[in-house]
Parts: structure tokens; sequence; C-alpha cells
């Protein structure tokens, strides 16, 4: 087994390597505005430390978000391109799930909520019993609105960070973006066990959206035809 997975659902730009076993090789950088040119860059860097080729690879893993639309569509698209190319599986994962994993590598079992940065002064979040169960539906909503909800519950990610007055304390050394290595290991732990897309294990390489994008057709927009 060689996984590669990508997450650009966050300001992070993420790829790793897994072998089924371990993170091989992971390149993360934050930029919520160049996903489209670091994505490709960091692929190929993954797999140059790796001393691996991209036809080893044996299934994509993409974080399928809930995410801005510009940057998620970029890691949506590359993982079914490859997937396509390969020949090979592609397995969508929510990317909160993935930071639910990464906070539970680093030392926090549950529960919790994860919590990132949906702009409009909104969050994308969802409430964990562990690391790997999810107990809401993703959601994006306003932090003073869910505050009551999640009041005494620990919150990981950006989100949490950016609204401590609502979403709670931030323990010490907990993940603040994505990562990719962190979503193939979670993926890894899915196979393994004979989870599948069918089963549920997994999500369709489908955006995870949960709202229209920014960009809208103006209100008074004139059709023009010939005369």
């Amino acid at each position: 087994m060689l996984l590669l997975a990508l997450d650009t659902a966050t300001p992070a730009v993420t790829a790793a390597l897994h072998d089924g076993d371990d993170v091989l090789a992971e390149s993360t950088r934050v930029d919520a505005r160049r996903h489209g040119e670091l994505l490709l860059p960091a692929v190929h860097r993954v797999l140059g430390e790796a001393g691996r080729r991209l036809p080893d690879v044996t299934g994509i893993v993409v974080g399928v978000g809930p995410g801005p639309y510009t940057g998620l569509r970029v890691g949506l698209v590359t993982a079914a391109t490859f997937g396509a190319a390969l020949d090979v599986p592609v397995y969508g994962l929510c990317s909160l799930d993935g930071i639910a994993h990464a906070a539970g590598r680093a030392g926090l079992t549950g529960p919790f909520v994860v919590a990132t940065d949906a702009r409009r002064k909104e969050v994308y979040w969802a409430r964990y019993d562990s690391p790997r169960t999810r107990v809401t539906e993703p959601a994006v909503d306003r932090p003073a609105d869910i505050a009551e909800r999640l009041r005494g519950l620990p919150a990981v990610g950006a989100g949490a960070l950016l609204y401590p007055e609502h979403l709670g304390e931030v323990p010490p050394g907990m993940p603040e973006h994505q990562s990719a290595g962190a979503l193939a290991a979670l993926a890894a732990e899915k196979l393994a066990a004979g989870e599948t897309v069918e089963s549920g294990g997994f999500l369709p390489d489908r955006p995870l959206y949960l709202r229209r994008p920014d960009a809208k057709v103006p209100a008074n927009y004139k059709v023009v035809t010939p005369s």
C-alpha cells in the first residue's frame, strides 16, 4: 500500500505519503491564496523525500472539506486527476476528521470540538466523542450561535483560536490546520479495518461546501442578444 494524501480545505496546502504503517514524507505550507501554485510541488517533494515515484501510488486520499470554494476544489480536482491517470481509487475524508485524528495523535482523547475558519465571521465545525468518532454532521455557524451547545468542551483548529471566547479552551500542542500525514494515517487505519466508501468509512471525492460560493451573478445583469 502506498497512499498519497492531499488537502486544501484550510489555508494549509498539505501532501503526504503513507505506506500503510507510517508516514514516509509530509509537506505542509500555510498560504490561503496559493493552493493551486503550491500543491503539485508539495506532491513532488514528498515523492522525492520518500524515494518513490507517482506510479508507485496505490490510492489517493483527499480531504473533501468543508472549506472555502476556491481552495477546496484545487485538492479535489488534483486527487481526481491522479486517480484517473493512475487508475487507483480515491478515498474522500471529511477534513475536520483529519484534524481530529491529528489532535488524538497529540494526546487529546475527547470529547472535543474541531473548528476551522469559514471566513464571514463563521466557522466550520463538528463535535467528536473521540479522535475517531464524530457525533455531529459538519456545519457552518457563527461562533456565538453555537457557544452554549459546546460549552465546557476543549476545541482545536484555527477557528477555535480565532474565537476562544465562544469555542472554549485550546489545549497546548493541538493542530491549527490540516495535516495530510494525519489524514493518510486515518485512511490507512480505515482501510486496514476493511472500511470502504460503500460501508460509509469514506466519502465520495466531491466537495463539502456547506454554503454557496461568494461569486454571484449581478442582480441587474443584462442579456445581450444580436440585433
